[in-house]
């Protein structure tokens, strides 16, 4: 099964102040197994970043006002994602501005499947912090090159995470609660999937192979 790891980067938080997308991430797992297909685009948002954005990434106005716009981008990202799995860390942010931009250019929503990994840490470690850096240092995963927030970098650790997490042995996710439930996002108008699927023995033995060869702690006896 091939997912895709997702992450974008803004020029504020919301997109009723009229935020746009400067930049988005994404990475292909096959069998939970990282590919060497991603896609990546920084974006010119014709609009200036705010200033908690600025400190966030780094992206200044002057480096997006010679990146591409959206709508010359948006048929490559939407082909590289087409009805796959997507992989977001609090998927209601990166929805909602997704479907903001699509919804400027005519365009449908954005209807894959989703599995927000911010969620699904919070209902495994319930009063944890469910943030990357956090979920990075419980799953002993160097994020030293994160100094600032970059959508390819983030999406590369979310990756690590994600595998981490739907295989840890402690207290098991309640599927049946989320398993198939379409939710509306309660500060935004956008509609999405909160499903997490239960893996196959063969994808499981699968990214069991993955994590001993390139994690530095794996989590199986």
């Amino acid at each position: 099964m091939k997912e895709i790891v997702l992450d974008t980067e803004t020029t504020g938080l919301s997109v009723k102040e009229g935020h746009r997308i400067v930049e988005i991430g994404c990475i292909e797992l096959e069998n939970l197994i990282p590919t060497k297909n991603k896609f990546h685009s920084y974006l010119n948002p014709e609009r200036k970043v705010s200033k908690k954005a600025l400190e966030v990434h780094g992206y200044s106005d002057d480096f997006l006002s010679k990146q591409s716009k959206f709508t010359e981008i948006v048929e490559e990202f939407l082909d590289f994602i087409k009805d796959k799995r997507l992989i977001i860390h609090n998927a209601e942010f990166d929805l909602g501005h997704l479907n903001n931009e699509l919804n400027l250019l005519g365009k449908k929503k954005i209807n894959n499947e989703i599995v927000d990994t911010l969620t699904l840490s919070r209902d495994k470690f319930p009063g944890s912090p469910s943030s990357l850096d956090a979920l990075c240092k419980r799953f002993r995963i160097d994020n030293s090159k994160r100094t600032q927030h970059t959508a390819l970098i983030d999406c590369d650790l979310l990756a690590k995470v994600y595998i981490n997490l739907i295989d840890q042995k402690e207290p098991k996710l309640n599927f049946q609660s989320i398993h198939g439930e379409k939710e509306e996002a309660s500060n935004s108008n956008v509609t999405y999937f909160k499903k997490v699927i239960i893996p196959s023995k063969d994808e499981i033995n699968r990214h069991k192979k993955y994590l001993n060869q390139h994690l530095k702690k794996n989590f199986f006896n």
